[in-house]
């Protein structure tokens, strides 16, 4: 008969400080045997017993423990990855099903490293390194698969390609994106090294973005416009109506359209629509 399984004198990680006693005290918890994580898989599932998940994720630690530390070459630190692969293994417990005739550790593993996979790809970088199902592939794996430090030579960049099943193109683009750093856009340059690249601000500033001059900008353009409906109240109003149908209008008329309209010549238009730009240029000009 299978003893109940209580986790009353279980160590409590999380009231530790460091994590080297968080794994110390996980490794003081017992491990499960299959008939004791059959039994609490059924309680959680049949009865909702909140006492037997803690079990099952308090008995499978140490596990997370081991696979965040394979992810310890990203520089991130190893006590994020296993909150974050805690959280992982918490959503395993949730959806583990004893009938299905697996070990709770081998159903676990994909929600541990989906989690951490999450975890590093938000925070690896300030600037998203892979977004699509085939970058995430290549980032986790790329690094495992490059022989040496340094530019991967064609050779290998194909055997990298044929074996993640990608394009040589995306190996190529990846292995750029994992060479490359975050750099603060105005960080300070050591003014001791004269080979120091710049800052992005010196060669990436956006001129026209300076809130002083787009305020004038603005300004400017007001008072433009306000000489412009200036001008034309001081028109008459075939000079006015002449100017709006040539410039103004959704759709510009012609000399002849509008000589047609007001039974005179082409060129009389013509000389009209001259005469009210010479009035309304002295506007502008005042």
């Amino acid at each position: 008969m299978t003893t109940a399984v209580t986790t009353a004198s279980y160590p409590i990680p999380s009231a530790l400080g460091s994590l080297e006693a968080y794994v110390s005290a996980v490794h003081q918890i017992p491990v499960l045997s299959v008939e004791e994580e059959q039994a609490l898989a059924r309680r959680l599932r049949d009865e909702g017993d909140l006492e037997a998940a803690k079990a099952l994720v308090l008995s499978h630690l140490r596990f997370v423990v081991h696979v965040a530390r394979g992810y310890q070459g990203y520089g991130l630190g190893v006590g994020d990855l296993v909150q974050e692969g805690n959280i992982g293994l918490m959503k395993a417990v949730k959806r583990f099903d004893p009938d299905q005739g697996v070990r709770l550790v081998s159903f676990a593993v994909h929600w541990v490293r989906a989690e951490i996979h999450e975890f590093i790809l938000k925070n690896w970088r300030i600037v998203k390194v892979a977004t699509t199902k085939a970058q995430r592939k290549l980032f986790f794996n790329l690094r495992k698969s490059k022989k040496r430090l340094g530019w991967m030579t064609d050779a290998e960049v194909t055997a990298v390609a044929k074996d993640l099943n990608v394009s040589k193109r995306e190996v190529l683009e990846m292995e750029s994106r994992l060479s490359g750093r975050d750099v603060g856009f105005d960080a300070p340059t050591d003014s001791d090294d004269d080979h120091a690249p710049p800052a992005p601000i010196a060669y990436l500033e956006q001129v026209d973005a300076d809130p002083a001059k787009l305020i004038e900008a603005d300004d400017h353009d007001g008072k433009q416009l306000d000489v412009l409906h200036e001008g034309l109240e001081g028109l008459d109003a075939r000079s006015r109506a002449i100017l709006e149908r040539r410039f103004l209008g959704e759709s510009k008329a012609t000399l002849q359209d509008l000589a047609a309209e007001y039974g005179v010549s082409a060129e009389r238009v013509r000389q009209i629509e001259a005469n009210a730009l010479k009035k309304m240029r002295n506007l502008f000009l005042a």
